[in-house]
């Protein structure tokens, strides 16, 4: 009886640990299939935060490339608009040239000359000229006698170049520009600031919309008047202190050939004398000899054109004075510059009883020459030498 209440106990407590072992083995199984849930759901979450950081990134280019595209953009329609001013200021320019064309044709359609039509433009011609001496301020009385002294201010930048300063301003502010085509210029306080060695430092740098061709460039009352690089005749008004375009025009029959065969790329040279803005330049219709044109600053428009006597061959550089044209002449290979043929527009000037005027002797070129009626003196570029060139003066006679 006992041994039978023993395997009876026996089986009642293998069956109660095989059936923990069951439940042992069913919570392990869950524990595993929950670990494995979890494990799938924190690598869905790694994805997904992996796509939207790829995502955010895609975004971010995205938005860059928008924004890049849309600056372009605007920087497109502020040329384009640019330009729609320009070709319409142009265009004014053009119809401007054409009537001013069609008025020359005019004036010079032939007719049957007659005795009274002979006086009538006498008459017109002595009128015209009349006309001209108000314009140009006849009391302008004194011409240039000869070339004075030298003084070398510095030796800097190209061969070719231009230094200048505003005549029409009470500043005395310098201004280079280096080489025959360049679209910066440097600006100076005074000329002791341009004299120092180290100038660009303590220089004003102007970068101009269009570069310059040439050397023949001026400023005056504030604006730089400038051939236009690339163009045939497009002379360009441009204000120094806004540092914006204010004007241009073109100047007719000019910028086929150099103005002085020894300076071949200066097609057009810009002048400044007591009486404002000249255009100096040859035509092939005149013979290669020099055109002076006056022109008005304030419109940019054409005021009188003179066909002179003065050849461009074998000359370097020229310049106006009080009315009056002064061409510098030299070597093909270099040497002492002279001048040697002047011409005044009002013939207040015997052009032929002037002698030679030599420059003090310095072996070399002139790229060019530039009158300061302020100073009344030469401000020159002669192979990368910056140089004044002082007057002798007398009494137009």
């Amino acid at each position: 009886m006992v041994v039978l209440q023993l395997q009876f106990l026996s089986v009642l407590f293998l069956a109660s640990i095989m059936g923990e072992a069951q439940h042992v083995m069913q919570d392990a199984g869950l524990m595993n299939y929950i670990d494995r849930r979890i494990l799938s759901l924190e690598n869905r979450l790694e994805k997904c935060n992996q796509d939207i950081l790829d995502y955010v990134e895609e975004f971010r280019d995205f938005s860059q490339m928008v924004l890049s595209r849309l600056a372009g953009l605007n920087n497109y329609e502020t040329e384009v608009k640019s330009e729609v001013e320009n070709l319409l200021t142009r265009v004014e320019r053009a119809q401007r040239d054409i009537d001013y064309f069609g008025s020359v044709t005019d004036s010079d359609t032939c007719v049957e000359v007659g005795e009274d039509l002979v006086k009538q433009q006498l008459l017109e011609a002595e009128e015209e000229k009349r006309k001209l001496k108000l314009v140009l301020n006849a009391s302008c009385d004194h011409m240039l006698a000869g070339v004075k002294s030298l003084k070398v201010v510095k030796k800097t930048g190209d061969k070719h170049g231009s230094w200048t300063k505003d005549p029409g301003k009470k500043h005395a502010k310098i201004y280079l520009l280096n080489s025959s085509v360049n679209n910066v210029i440097f600006e100076f306080a005074n000329i002791m600031t341009f004299m120092e060695s180290n100038h660009t430092l303590k220089a004003r740098r102007i970068t101009l919309p269009f570069p310059w061709e040439g050397t023949g460039h001026v400023i005056y009352q504030g604006f730089l008047f400038y051939h236009r690089h690339g163009s045939l005749n497009e002379i360009i008004k441009f204000n120094i202190q806004k540092r914006n375009v204010a004007d241009q025009m073109v100047l007719p029959g000019a910028g086929r050939i150099p103005a002085y065969q020894l300076s071949p790329s200066t097609k057009i040279d810009l002048a400044i004398d007591e009486q404002g803005l000249w255009a100096i330049h040859s035509e092939p219709e005149t013979g290669g000899n020099i055109v002076v044109t006056k022109i008005n600053h304030i419109t940019m428009s054409v005021e009188h054109t003179w066909d002179t006597s003065c050849s461009s061959k074998d000359a370097e550089a020229a310049f106006m004075a009080c009315n009056t044209l002064y061409v510098v002449y030299n070597f093909p290979s270099g040497g002492t510059s002279r001048i040697q043929c002047v011409y005044d527009v009002l013939g207040a000037v015997n052009t032929y009883e002037i002698p030679a005027l030599h420059f003090p002797k310095r072996q070399g070129s002139h790229s060019t020459v530039h009158y300061d009626p302020k100073e009344k003196q030469l401000l020159a570029w002669g192979d990368g030498s910056q140089i004044i060139y002082k007057l002798h003066t007398t009494q137009k006679v």
